[in-house]
């Protein structure tokens, strides 16, 4: 028991110092990692490969790892832990769910999917159904193609090596028609699902942002197709807005109010120091 607890616990700090040396490096290869550890290649690919699974890094075509988007999470002291979002956001939520009559969802990205965190079901017979939990492409997602729109285009490319379909052959298409709805999303501030996921369904989201305009979450609005009426975009549009601006107030509150005050009167936020 003594040894595997040890190389458990040696896994957990190797696994560590890359994530400490991807805080100082921006790009790192197989080779790197084992020399910066002191191991075989082996050993340090199967790291790699577990921080790649949970979103702590991507890798491009060249088979380089760059930081992932499971990193951004961690940057937040309050909201670096999914079940701290879903307790700050599942009130506004609800609110959101009860003044548009539909089924409304938190995520977050994973990776190149959209992870579900919280939702409230529509009180109508028809509706969207609840979807914690579920992990779907983020391309194909409302929320998650607001929030592939806060990446780089570097980091978006390392997250889809080989295009949206997995063939390489068709990797520039569809890479191009991905950064397509992107730009249309950094214009307009949300984005328009048209049955992508499902053809039943039609969704609108929109990132969810902290006081210093970060986005960690997205939240979206998800509506039969059926009901789905185009005309009423703006007026959602506007719903998911109020909604989001009443999530970063109450974030600045709690900011605010967890500060301590120097003998200079002056407020520090943890934050700051990021």
């Amino acid at each position: 028991m003594r040894n595997q607890t040890g190389g458990t616990l040696s896994s957990v700090d190797n696994a560590l110092r890359v994530l400490e040396l991807l805080s100082v490096r921006t790009s790192l290869r197989v080779i790197e990692v084992a020399d910066h550890l002191g191991v075989a290649r082996s050993t340090a690919h199967r790291i790699l490969a577990a921080l790649l699974a949970r979103g702590f890094v991507v890798q491009d075509a060249h088979k380089i790892y760059r930081p992932g988007p499971a990193i951004e999470r961690f940057r937040l002291p309050h909201l670096g832990r999914p079940r701290a979002t879903e307790d700050l956001v599942h009130p506004h939520l609800e609110r959101l769910a009860a003044a548009v009559g539909e089924t409304c969802h938190v995520a977050v990205l994973e990776g190149n999917g959209t992870r579900f965190l919280d939702s409230v079901e529509s009180f109508q017979a028809l509706r969207v159904g609840n979807r914690i939990g579920m992990l779907l492409p983020a391309h194909k997602t409302a929320i998650g193609i607001v929030l592939l729109a806060e990446l780089p285009l570097t980091t978006l490319r390392s997250i889809y090596p080989r295009g949206l379909t997995g063939d390489a052959r068709e990797a520039k298409q569809t890479l191009v028609a991905l950064e397509g709805k992107i730009r249309t999303v950094r214009r307009t501030g949300y984005a328009v699902n048209m049955g992508d996921s499902d053809v039943g369904i039609c969704a609108i989201g929109m990132c969810l942002r902290d006081p210093f305009g970060r986005a960690f979450a997205g939240i979206a609005i998800a509506i039969p197709t059926p009901r789905f009426d185009r005309k009423s975009t703006q007026e959602l549009v506007r719903e998911l807005s109020n909604t989001a601006e009443a999530v970063r107030q109450e974030m600045a509150q709690g900011l605010t109010l967890e500060s301590p005050v120097s003998s200079g009167g002056a407020a520090h936020s943890p934050l700051a120091d990021n």
